[in-house]
């Protein structure tokens, strides 16, 4: 028997799905990021091949689980949706995220935005945009000759990718647009909408059924008087064919009726 000591199996790379940390540090943040998301899942709700995903961690390299951020929102084209506990590049055919989302808040730093920046171009982003919630304001950034470079004029601006325009705004509000026109709307707003459009369908139900009762009674009343007015018709015959009847027998008796 072989003195050789057999080689113990390597554990397996765990790529953890959580490092603890919030989502958002406030709800100001929080409803930016699941405004964004949540939009950009309404858009793109009919193609199975766009993957959207809020705060979940990004692994580009295979093995190393170090190697790793979680934008606010990331979108990947050319992947099918579905649940995942991390976006693990090497097993997406090897498809980076192509735009990414970031939403400042009181707690982000210099550094951090520029380890994020640096992350997102040397993996291949095809667009990056930063929302600051404090003023309204965005950035953005999109690659040109292999590197992101920055959006000068970001108003108005539409991305290449999503079809979505910016705006920017002195109101502190989130100011993107899908690309039938619709603003992106929070969760609670589209909500309402849902609901004011539900009882403005409820309403016009209810007013094309009350015409239609209303068209139906006088479609009754009509019918009514057709009915009453052909009585009329017929009484009116039987009237005439029984005195042309009287006549005849009369005649028949040798009296015949001469108007005087």
């Amino acid at each position: 028997m072989s003195s050789a000591k057999l080689a113990k199996p390597s554990q397996p790379i765990i790529y953890p799905e959580t490092d603890g940390e919030p989502m958002a540090e406030n709800t100001v943040q929080y409803t930016a990021i699941t405004t964004i998301k949540g939009n950009l899942d309404i858009q793109f709700a009919n193609d199975p091949q766009v993957f959207v995903a809020a705060d979940l961690f990004w692994y580009p390299v295979e093995g190393n689980n170090t190697i790793r951020t979680a934008p606010d929102t990331l979108v990947v084209f050319g992947v099918p949706k579905g649940d995942r506990g991390s976006y693990r590049q090497w097993e997406e055919n090897n498809i980076p995220p192509q735009v990414v989302f970031e939403v400042l808040s009181p707690g982000n730093r210099v550094g951090e935005m520029i380890r994020k920046f640096n992350f997102y171009d040397e993996r291949g982003v095809e667009e990056y945009y930063v929302f600051d919630p404090d003023d309204g304001l965005w950035d953005g950034w999109i690659r040109q000759e292999g590197r992101l470079r920055s959006i000068v004029a970001m108003q108005g601006w539409v991305s290449p990718r999503l079809g979505v325009r910016f705006e920017l705004g002195d109101d502190n509000e989130l100011r993107l647009f899908r690309v039938d026109g619709q603003r992106f709307l929070s969760m609670l707003e589209l909500e309402v909408r849902r609901c004011e459009a539900e009882e403005r369908s409820e309403l016009d139900l209810l007013a094309r059924e009350q015409a239609q009762q209303r068209a139906d009674q006088a479609q009754l009343r009509a019918n009514q008087e057709q009915h009453r007015a052909n009585q009329e018709q017929q009484r009116a015959e039987r009237a005439e064919r029984r005195a042309e009847q009287l006549a005849a027998k009369l005649r028949e008796a040798g009296i015949d009726l001469v108007d005087e």
